[in-house]
């Protein structure tokens, strides 16, 4: 071996002490010879072999710290990092208004954007400055809801372990602070509304009743879910009225009832993380009431939903794109449901995040289906 290095050393065409080991020759009975005498075209062949693979081990590092970088940045940008590096002072009414989890906000969110692309001229995008203050309203409105919401279950939120440390329930915020808070939040989704027409500004106005009520049914009623439903799609007609100046009924009706069914599905799911803590507390839900029949029960919103988005894409003479996404959202639908595991609350919150995507996708395909609209409207006007 000594004598194999040293010759190696002494050679015109040197090569690494890596590359010695990585050259390779027809026969084993050769092999210390060639090894050790490899002619020069061997000796670089096997250099650039082992360059080659050194170079790949460089570029795949190169690019896994390129990967983990990226990550590190999106994650010091989600909502809970926004929170936890917020002033200390300020953490406890960020989580009250759940600025922490915005899944909320986004199944809030969607289904004006549903109405206000609908209403959008043919051919042309959705008004980005409406979509932007309905996504301010819809932030303040979540917040606002969630802090009623918690004011009313201080007492039960302390008897459930998920619910346990929040703000109102574990003493952070008194109710008399979390009731200034709530009119500050309000006062600003005021300012939102203010900035829509009249006939938006009343109907909008009319939804504060439904955001009061719905914590009071879950005392009474197995179907709080439906009075959710009937207050997270408001905007469902809100949008609508926005960009129109009034509501089409043939349109918006359709597109409120499919929200309403939506919100029934994705909240029942939820609902179940909690079923256990309910019965102990004595809060009532639809996962209680439809109980091991809560596939049959969703299956049957998922059918009426997809009928009310293709009855509503009817009246507004959607085009393919839109019916392509209506298809892709009771696929999304068929899995969820089938693959449901009602009883492991962490299947049912990755379920019920999911339904974030479903809005996209729906989203996505209503605005195709208005850009389509003139491309198809072209040979007619010429």
């Amino acid at each position: 071996m000594t004598a194999i290095l040293k010759h190696a050393s002494h050679c015109r065409w040197k090569i690494p002490f890596r590359a010695f080991y990585t050259c390779t020759y027809p026969t084993s009975s050769h092999r210390n010879k060639e090894t050790s005498l490899a002619t020069p075209f061997q000796r670089v062949s096997c250099h650039k072999q082992t360059d080659f693979h050194a170079h790949s081990l460089w570029t795949r590092s190169l690019s896994g710290i390129k990967l983990r970088t990226i990550r590190k940045r999106l994650s010091s940008l989600s909502a809970a990092a926004i929170v936890n590096s917020a002033p200390s002072s300020m953490k406890p009414y960020l989580r009250l208004m759940r600025l922490d989890k915005p899944i909320g906000t986004w199944l809030l969110f969607l289904p004006c954007t549903w109405s206000i692309g609908l209403a959008a001229d043919p051919g042309h995008l959705p008004d980005m400055s409406m979509l932007a203050l309905f996504g301010t309203g819809a932030l303040l409105m979540r917040g606002a809801g969630c802090t009623i919401n918690d004011m009313w279950d201080k007492d039960f939120d302390r008897k459930v372990v998920r619910t346990a440390t929040r703000p109102i329930a574990s003493g952070e915020i008194s109710r008399f602070k979390a009731l200034q808070f709530l009119g500050g939040q309000l006062s600003l989704a005021l300012c939102v509304l203010l900035c829509l027409n009249y006939y938006s500004i009343f109907l909008g106005a009319a939804s504060l009743m439904l955001v009061v009520t719905y914590p009071i049914l879950k005392r009474i009623t197995y179907w709080p879910q439906l009075m959710l439903g009937l207050t997270f799609n408001w905007g469902a007609l809100l949008g609508w009225s926005a960009v129109m100046g009034s509501c089409d009924w043939s349109i918006c009706l359709p597109l409120y009832f499919s929200g309403v069914m939506w919100t029934l599905i994705y909240d029942t799911i939820y609902a179940h993380q909690d079923k256990e803590d309910d019965i102990r507390v004595g809060i009532k839900s639809t996962a209680l009431r439809f109980g091991e029949q809560t596939k049959p029960w969703l299956s049957g919103f998922s059918v009426a939903m997809v009928a009310g988005l293709i009855l509503a894409g009817l009246n507004a003479q959607q085009t393919l794109p839109y019916y392509a996404a209506v298809s892709a959202v009771g696929l999304h639908l068929t899995r969820q449901i089938s693959s449901l595991d009602i009883n492991k609350s962490e299947d049912c919150w990755k379920k019920f995040a999911s339904n974030r995507n479903l809005g996209l996708i729906l989203f996505l395909g209503i605005v195709i289906s208005n850009l389509m609209k003139k491309q198809e409207d072209r040979p007619i006007e010429n």
